[in-house]
């Protein structure tokens, strides 16, 4: 079950979809936060997810191969500069707003969730994991063995993790600094030492990790199934 129906089956609003998030991706600000039940606040980089992307974006970029999976692309920045290089590229996100705005900026996104049935599943050259979707679904290993299912067997998962050593699942909404705030939903956020755990888990081994502005990135290749680790 996707987190799409997931949230509609238990008669809630839809995580990413409802204000004030679309709100911020239509105006391109925030401030926005994801909240924690115990009143923790992350604050989220909209300004830098709607904006060109930066030496980091671009760096990871450079490493793509093949046919491109941007998972959670968000307003689609990624997206669109993979398209712009002549690179194969689909975004996919659950935010009509996201969805919208990844289009008019010239990219190919659909509006579903990654646990839905996707085009192209067992073909993907890369995978992308940026901006902390690692926590997509608030089950990292469930996420790992589904794109497991969604890459070519020489694929490459390329994931940006915490910057600092965390490993929680958790429960968050969506806010901004008026305190409106969409449904809560499930999380995760990984620092690189918890992802390389969670890697090892799920059949995928390290080839490259690497830092830059303080954002960590590793490099992840499929190595043995997870049934025969």
């Amino acid at each position: 079950m996707s987190i799409t129906e997931l949230t509609q089956s238990q008669g809630t609003r839809r995580p990413w979809v409802d204000d004030p998030y679309a709100r911020a991706l239509r105006t391109g600000r925030g401030p926005l936060f994801l909240r924690r039940s115990d009143g923790w606040l992350l604050p989220l980089d909209v300004e830098r997810w709607c904006a060109a992307p930066d030496a980091t974006d671009t760096a990871l970029l450079r490493r793509c191969q093949g046919p491109v999976l941007d998972i959670g692309c968000g307003p689609g920045r990624l997206v669109a500069a993979l398209t712009a290089y002549g690179h194969g590229a689909l975004g996919v996100d659950v935010s009509p707003a996201a969805v919208a705005r990844t289009r008019g900026a010239g990219g190919a996104v659909l509006h579903r969730s990654v646990f839905d049935r996707l085009p192209a599943e067992g073909s993907w050259g890369t995978a992308l994991l940026a901006d902390g979707n690692i926590g997509i679904g608030g089950d990292p290993h469930a996420l790992l063995l589904r794109i497991r299912e969604l890459l070519a067997p020489a694929g490459r998962l390329l994931v940006e993790a915490a910057p600092y050593d965390v490993d929680e699942r958790l429960t968050v909404r969506v806010e901004d600094a008026r305190g409106r705030h969409g449904s809560d939903f499930p999380w995760a956020r990984l620092g690189t030492r918890a992802l390389l755990a969670a890697a090892a888990d799920t059949g995928w081994s390290p080839a490259e990790r690497w830092e830059a502005d303080g954002r960590p990135f590793v490099d992840l290749r499929r190595c043995a199934p997870p049934d025969q680790l």
